[in-house]
């Protein structure tokens, strides 16, 4: 009956239209010859058992590769025991660059001497740990928070450090050769003694501890900050939180050994 349909159609608008309409009966003719082509293949496949390779409703594609494995997300890691600290050796060091600038390896001997000096100064730092106190006022050291680095070598970017805690009070005191640092308490030192917020409190002073001369410091979100110098590059610096008065921070300070210190340091 379609396959009729189509004729009739097709013999209406050869009829009722002009001879610029024969194009349009072509295309016509041309879709109606196709449906019966794929009605008909249609027919002869369900008859013979073909599958027309369609995916039915009730059977959905799929497609996979045997040669490729499944896509999984990454492995996290859960174990490993980080990097060990090895400080460098000096005395191999010292034998290497003594090695080195004989067989006139000038480069190797330089950096050879350059890890001597550093390892001195690792060594140097962890004995000036070893003369700070392990409790302050109450307050016990936290021994994770050691530190000693340094950015390169003779005494440039050296910094020390230990941290002691109890409850919400903390101190923090640090030894470090920081040029920055150091041109800001001497600016500080030169200048006339003491500064004044807009409210008239006093925010920064001249101090001295054990006959020391230093700068002390408030800020009520910060809470204290005392700056002693020690010679001419190195700096000893205490940071206190939450403690009730410039007295009790000075206090604080005082049980530290500043002249064995800088004696270590080689500081005058």
């Amino acid at each position: 009956m379609k396959y009729k349909f189509l004729v009739v159609c097709l013999a209406v608008v050869a009829l009722s239209t002009p001879a610029n309409a024969q194009g349009l009966v072509g295309k016509l003719k041309q879709k109606a010859n196709e449906a019966a082509s794929k009605a008909l293949e249609k027919k002869v496949d369900e008859k013979i058992g073909i599958d027309d390779g369609q995916p039915s409703e009730s059977t959905p594609s799929s497609s996979t590769n045997s040669g490729t494995s499944e896509s999984r997300s990454r492995a996290q890691n859960k174990t490993g025991g980080g990097l060990v600290s090895t400080p460098p050796d000096v005395k191999s060091n010292l034998a290497d660059a003594d090695k080195s600038f004989k067989s006139k390896s000038y480069g190797q001997a330089r950096y050879a001497i350059q890890q001597a000096m550093l390892g001195v100064e690792m060594e140097i730092g962890q004995k000036v740990l070893a003369t700070m106190p392990a409790s302050v006022k109450g307050l016990d050291r936290i021994a994770e928070s050691d530190q000693v680095t340094s950015t390169g070598y003779g005494w440039a970017g050296l910094t020390i450090q230990r941290e002691y805690a109890k409850g919400d009070q903390e101190l923090r005191a640090m030894v470090a050769n920081n040029s920055m640092m150091m041109a800001a308490v001497n600016m500080y030192l030169a200048s006339g003694g003491y500064a004044q917020t807009t409210n008239g409190q006093q925010n920064w002073k001249h101090t001295k501890v054990k006959g020391h001369r230093g700068i002390i410091e408030y800020d009520d979100s910060s809470g204290y900050k005392l700056s002693v110098p020690l010679g001419q590059t190195s700096l000893l610096v205490w940071e206190g939180i939450n403690f009730a008065s410039e007295q009790e921070m000075m206090s604080a300070a005082e049980a530290f050994d500043i002249d064995g210190i800088m004696k270590m340091l080689g500081e005058k």
